[in-house]
Order: C-alpha cells, then structure tokens, then sequence
C-alpha cells in the first residue's frame, strides 16, 4: 500500500482513546511493534465500479472504475446521477470515509471521529453525512461498539443517533431523509452467533432518534423505497438467504405493525444486501447459486418475479458486494476485486502500516500467519500459505525482504530462539487436526549470513525434537535462555503442556509434563524474564470448546492462576472469554492476545469468509487490569507477535510496496453459506 511518510508519522504518533476497565489505569502505556493476521483481508484488492442501468434490465455498458487502486475501497452510496460517491477506505491505516466527485482525481476525506478507528456504511442526505463508527466502549464485554451518527458536511459537529448501550448496523435513510432504518441488536449482549445476526429491523424519525419502533424482527441491512416500503435480507426458514418485505403504515410510530413481513425473492437462490430501485419494484442484490463458486449482482423484478443478471456475465469469475443504485436508477454500483491486470496496487506487500490507537505502539499487518520476532527484530519468522504447504519464511521487519527457509512442508506456530539468531521452532504437520495427528516439534538452523538480497531459498537443518507416535505436538514457545522449549501435546489423549531440551529434544534431552488434566491446555508463551508461561485453556468447562482464558503457570509447575479479563472471579461474563495466541511484553507487564469480547463490528454476510468476525487484539496487565482493544474491523485479526526495543525501520516499507506478492484476488465466500439445500 502506497502510504505518505506524513501519514505515517501520523499513523503512528497519534493517540486515541482506549478501552479500559474502571481500575485505575496502567502508569506506563504498551511500546513496541505488533505485527498480526487478517484473515483474507491482504488478498481482497477491492475497488468500487459501476455501470449504466438499461431501463429493459436487458443489456448494460461495460464497467467503470470509481476509485483509484489504492488499498482497498469498498461499501460505497451514490448522491447523484453525477456519480458523486462517498465510500469506505483503508488507505489511511484504518476504515475511513471519502468522497469522489466527477472532474476530481484525489478523493476527499471526510469527517473522521476523533479516536475511532472504524467508519462504515456512509451515506448522505440532505447535507448530512450519516454512518457506523465503533469508538464509544460499552460498558460491559461482548456488546459490539458499532452505532451509527451523523455530521453536517459543513458544521462538522457529531451526533450519536444509536441510544447509549444500544447496537446498530447497516444504516439507511427514506427518500424525503425523514427517517432511518437500522439492523439493530438491541441492548441485549452478543450471544455469539454470526452467521446471521440475530438484529431486528428498526425504524426512528431523523429527528427523534430515541423514539425507536421495531418494524420487523430478525432482519438485516435494511433499504427503502420512498418512505413506506423497507426491503432487508434474512436466513428465511428454508435456509434460503432471502429478501423480505414490510410496509409501514403513516403512523407507524403511534400504532402497532399488524402486517408480517413479505418474502420476496425465491429460494434456490441466496439474495442478501438489498438495494432498492426507487420509483420502481426492483431491487439490486447480492446473489450466491447452485453451480457457482461466485457472488453475483442481480436485479430482480418483484412484479414479474424475474431475475435479470448484470455481472456474471461482465466478470464470472470475480466476487462482487453489496450493490447500491444512484437516486433516479441511473447507474448500479458495487466493489469487488479490481483485476490483476487494472491500474493501481497490483502487489501483496508483506508487512502493512495499520493505524494504532496507542501512542507508542506499532502495528503491523503480516501477509502471512504466526509471526515471531528474531531477538534484535530486524527479521520476523512466519508462515506463508498452508493450503499451498508453505512451510517457514523469514522477512525483513522493514518488510523489503523475504526468503524461504523450509517449503513443500506445513509448518505453524513459531519461536524464535531468544539466544540464537539462527535457530526457529515450528510445528510441522496437518493445522487443526485431532490429538492423534502427527504433528511434531521441529527445530530450524540455518546460516544466518545467506540472509541477504541474492537469495530467495536459505538452507536449513531440521531437527524433529518430539516422537512420531507421539501424535500432535504443536505451538512451540522457547525459554528465554534458550534452553527448553514448552509445548502442546495430545500424547496423552488430553491436549496438555510440555517441556522438553531446545537442542536435544525429547529422545536424547527427556520430557516433562507440565500440566496435566481432561481439558484444552494450548498456545503457551513464555515470558522474557523466564519466571512466567501463559497460555489458553478452557480447564474452567472442558465442555465448552468455544471458551478459552488465559492462564499463567511457573516453569516448575506451580503456582497456576487463571487472568480475569471479561470481568471478576465468578462473575456473568468471565465464562464467556474466547481468548487465544497470548504473548508478552518485553517488560512482563503486559499480555497481548486474540479475544471475542468486542462483539462483531459488521454484519458478516456482506463480507467475504472470516472464520472468526468477532477475533480482535487486546493488551491486558498481568494483573487483568487495563484492558485495551487494539482493533476494530469486520475481519477475524490473530496471531500476533510483540518486539519491544529498538523501535522499527518503517521508512522504506512506507514509501512503497513493491515488494510482496502478486494480488490475484484470491479469498473465500462465507464457508457457511451452502447452496445444497
């Protein structure tokens, strides 16, 4: 991604508010650099194209591209016929809104909260710019923070229009800009699910946005036509995602909704994120068929009940998302990816400037998984591309070189010796697999002179340091004197921690089991000062394998405490924490890890497949105090890494990213949604 220095001083000197407990806060803010995984997201290439509408539905003009290539753009609304666009981009490090008006080559930022780190869905009306920011915390875990505002374009003041402890998604304003509809979660917390939100559709006046009426349960991304008509998708009971319809009567607000919603569009067929055609009975949507690997956009004809294809045809093999039609249904726009061959970002780079929300702390998005720091964090040790067996690969912490260490093998999970500037720890076998797998601990030497710009393949040795029959062993983590290595075993029919010698492994060096017990013990991490191994389990309910803590143990077994981050000791939430891939700061102070307590950002049928939307970053002292939430965005975002020290060369890697791989736009629909109904 193409990024100013000026944008990166800003990038990275910025500070915006944190999510905190009510304890008193930390003296001392997280430092460093954190480099993490999106999901997908570095592969999305997205930009916002449109076409001409032919009154007949029949034949459409070739496509145009509306914005310029750079990151990634998407979710956009027309204002005009004019083709005047407010949009999504990450192109300054996080989610904000811009404008692109014709005759004008550079896109205008708009207004951008003060500390939040996530805008979605703009719209405009009537001089106001409405749309979804996440800055406020809520004041319990597992309540998202999306709510949707307003701002004048000129007085630029901000209006929070979701009531305080509410939720809101997927906003959208009736013609005359009267009033509002919203995907609405309501106060009640997260109950975990996303394949389908379980929002209700829910209707306000502009003008009074506290009296809320709830038109129509379970819906989501609503769209109007005129000011009494609200289309909105839904899983119906088929489980054909479908599109629906509800009428509102003039006085909706003083009367009860009689009318059950309409389902409009057929099954066999799946048809989210609706937008309506005004002064028509139309509607563009997101289609997924029986046949195709592909979303397509079509416009169906609530009349005739016909669907007339608009993009299949242009791009058959391309994913497009979330269509949206200009105000006289003179053009139809969506994103998608924009094309190996189009102008603008054509590269992969291999490390991404992501804006922070601490001061002085750095983040950066890897294209690639379970990153680890070489011990003077010049060089970063991670894992390219399971499915393609990318086994281990070493970059530059500037992100201008990257060489392969071990390829045609699958390897996860990595260590870098904190001693041995040449020594790596890896998994080696099949990712997610039951505890009879082979899976083994491997340990990785290489020469650390041939890291240099004429090499691509570095020789290594690879020492296997755990028994075959073993089963799986996986997630490696090295003490820092470089002597032992503890680990996560299956071997006993339980998944439980283990030590064995860094050099000599368990057949010449012996093994010690370290936790023992009918749980999930994993991902352990031990800390720079050596005193210290944290790691996840669910040993609280080893029924619920969707429930993981942090737990933290001595190298000799004692001492075991759980970390209470969702809330207190036996209190309603604590039993809730999904939490996984914990490290720690350089000080001890500090633990960084993936969690669920943020909630999901955005509705995930209108994304491409995360695994786990609701998987963001957080730092939390050693204590559970001083909770901070690093991310904000509709991805799954995991397997961080943390170097604390000398602070990281980001010039080169800012000033351009021709170095990286090749962006084909290569990324997976939703997993869940199965057209074999």
């Amino acid at each position: 991604m193409m990024v100013s220095l000026r944008t990166c001083r800003y990038l990275y000197k910025t500070a915006f508010a944190s999510y905190t407990h009510t304890r008193t806060p930390p003296p001392m803010e997280p430092t460093g650099t954190i480099v993490f995984t999106t999901v997908g997201r570095p592969h999305y290439g997205f930009d916002l194209f449109s076409l001409n509408l032919d009154p007949n539905l029949i034949n459409h003009t070739s496509e145009r591209r509306l914005t310029d290539g750079t990151s990634i753009n998407f979710n956009g609304h027309f204002l005009d016929e004019n083709q005047t666009l407010v949009y999504v981009s990450e192109r300054s490090g996080s989610p904000r809104i811009y404008q692109i008006r014709p005759g004008v080559t550079k896109p205008e930022q708009l207004l951008s909260v003060p500390g939040s780190l996530y805008h979605d869905r703009p719209i405009v009306k009537n001089g106001r710019l409405y749309f979804v920011s996440a800055h406020e915390r809520p004041e319990k875990p597992f309540i998202s923070w999306s709510a949707v505002y307003s701002t004048g374009l000129d007085d630029k003041a901000v209006v929070r229009l979701t009531p305080h402890g509410v939720v809101d998604y997927s906003p959208a304003i009736s013609r005359s800009g009267k009033f509002i509809a919203v995907a609405s979660y309501g106060s009640r917390p997260w109950g975990g699910e996303f394949h389908e939100l379980h929002t209700d559709i829910v209707v306000f006046r502009e003008s009074e946005p506290e009296k809320r009426v709830v038109v129509c349960e379970r819906g989501g991304w609503p769209t109007w036509s005129g000011d009494s008509n609200l289309y909105f998708h839904r899983q119906a009971d088929d489980g054909w995602w479908s599109i629906f319809s509800v009428n509102l009567p003039e006085d909706f607000q003083s009367s009860s909704i009689s009318e059950a919603p309409r389902r409009i569009t057929p099954p066999r067929v799946h048809c989210f994120t609706p937008a309506a055609m005004q002064g028509s009975k139309r509607i563009a949507v997101a289609t997924r068929r029986k046949g195709s690997n592909f979303r397509h956009i079509e416009i169906f004809d609530i009349d005739s009940k016909k669907f007339y294809p608009v993009t299949e045809s242009l791009n058959p093999n391309f994913h497009h998302y979330n269509p949206f039609v200009s105000p006289e249904c003179g053009f139809l726009g969506y994103h998608r990816f924009r094309g190996e061959s189009s102008p603008g970002e054509s590269t992969i780079p291999h490390l991404d400037p992501v804006m922070s929300p601490i001061n002085e702390l750095r983040m950066l998005r890897l294209n690639g998984s379970f990153p680890c720091f070489s011990p003077a964090g010049d060089l970063i040790a991670f894992n390219h591309d399971f499915e393609a067996k990318g086994g281990l690969k070493i970059v530059k912490s500037d992100g201008s070189k990257r060489w392969t260490v071990l390829k045609d093998r699958t390897a996860f999970y990595n260590s870098w010796s904190p001693t041995e500037k040449h020594v790596i720890y890896t998994s080696i076998g099949p990712i997610f697999e039951s505890v009879k797998a082979t899976v083994q601990i491997a340990r990785i030497s290489f020469d650390p002179s041939y890291l240099d710009d004429d090499r691509e393949d570095i020789p290594a040795d690879v020492k296997i340091l755990t028994r075959e029959e073993t089963g799986n062993n996986a997630f490696p983590s090295c003490s820092p004197d470089g002597k032992s290595v503890v680990f996560r075993s299956g071997r006993s029919g339980n998944k439980n921690l283990y030590i064995i010698d860094a050099v000599n492994g368990e057949l010449e060096g012996g093994i010690r089991q370290l936790t023992e017990g009918p749980w999930i013990d994993t991902m352990p991490s031990w800390s720079p000062d050596g005193k210290l191994i944290a790691f996840s389990s669910n040993r609280h309910n080893p029924d619920n394998l969707n429930a993981f803590s942090i737990y933290v143990i001595r190298p000799d077994g004692s001492d075991l405490r759980r970390v209470y981050v969702a809330g207190s000791e036996g209190s309603v939430d604590v039993d809730r924490e999904r939490i996984n891939h914990v490290c720690f700061s350089a000080d001890c102070e500090w633990l960084l890890f993936a969690a669920n307590l943020g909630g999901v950002t955005a509705e995930p049928i209108s994304l491409p497949n995360q695994f786990q939307p609701y998987g963001d970053l957080f730092v939390v002292r050693l204590d559970g105090s001083g909770l901070k939430r690093l991310t904000w965005n509709g991805y799954e975002n995991g397997t961080p890494a943390w170097h604390t020290g000398n602070e990281v060369d980001m010039g080169r890697m800012c000033l351009g990213s021709e170095n990286g791989d090749k962006l084909t736009g290569e990324f997976d629909e939703p997993l869940w949604i199965s057209c074999e109904l």
